[in-house]
């Protein structure tokens, strides 16, 4: 069966899942409200895929055919846009299912009070897999690591990852960081050492602040 999906936010998360979606053969369109953006996504992706536009604009909307969307996903680096913008897509367009990134954890019961159906949050799984390490009085709140010197890093594989198909155990990873969950096709995993990176993985790692550029790079594609 083929679904209509509207992706809102044009950065690596939404690019990836715009391209698994149309390679399964489902209709996609991509929003994205930066010009310059839009454009490389149009030589990218196809311009049929493409529309310019705020997607928490009702008229940006409309013309995208929020209407008749199955589902509506907001991934821009924004929780209010994301929270706006499948708000209205449920209220104003009757849209059955909405699913948002949630940047940060503290606005993910907003979220669930207005009915988003579900929202990924990358802190969010950092903090269950802390709380299964180690007991309740010695659990530090995640949003306390930046105090301690520790980043939680977020990053989608492109094509051109330099880790794409290589296990967990091969690679290299700057000292202090570690990887600690994987999204692959819409469900998070647990990862180990024989765990094999794909395209569109989003990976999910924390690594001490002065290391976070070196980590990044790691994740980057090869120029």
């Amino acid at each position: 069966m083929s679904y209509y999906v509207i992706i809102v936010g044009g950065g690596n998360v939404g690019i990836q899942l715009a391209k698994r979606l149309i390679a399964r053969g489902h209709e996609t369109v991509l929003l994205e409200k930066d010009s310059r953006q839009a454009q490389k996504l149009g030589n990218l992706l196809g311009d049929e895929h493409i529309v310019y536009g705020d997607g928490c604009d009702i008229l940006v909307q409309k013309a995208a055919g929020f209407k008749r969307a199955d589902i509506v996903v907001s991934v821009t680096g924004e929780d209010e846009d994301n929270l706006i913008c499948c708000q209205l897509a449920k209220e104003v367009w009757g849209v059955n299912r909405v699913v948002a990134r949630v940047n940060d954890p503290a606005h993910e019961a907003i979220f669930r009070e207005i009915g988003i159906d579900d929202t990924v949050s990358a802190t969010g799984i950092i903090f269950s897999l802390i709380d299964q390490q180690i007991s309740s009085d010695e659990l530090v709140p995640v949003g306390h690591l930046h105090k301690g010197h520790v980043e939680i890093v977020e990053s989608t594989l492109g094509e051109k990852s330099r880790l794409i198909g290589q296990a967990v155990r091969d690679i290299t990873l700057p000292q202090g960081s570690f990887i600690a969950y994987v999204f692959r096709n819409g469900a998070g995993m647990q990862v180990n050492g024989d765990t094999i990176f794909e395209t569109g993985d989003m990976v999910v790692a924390m690594v001490p602040t002065a290391r976070a550029e070196e980590l990044r790079s790691v994740f980057a594609d090869i120029a």
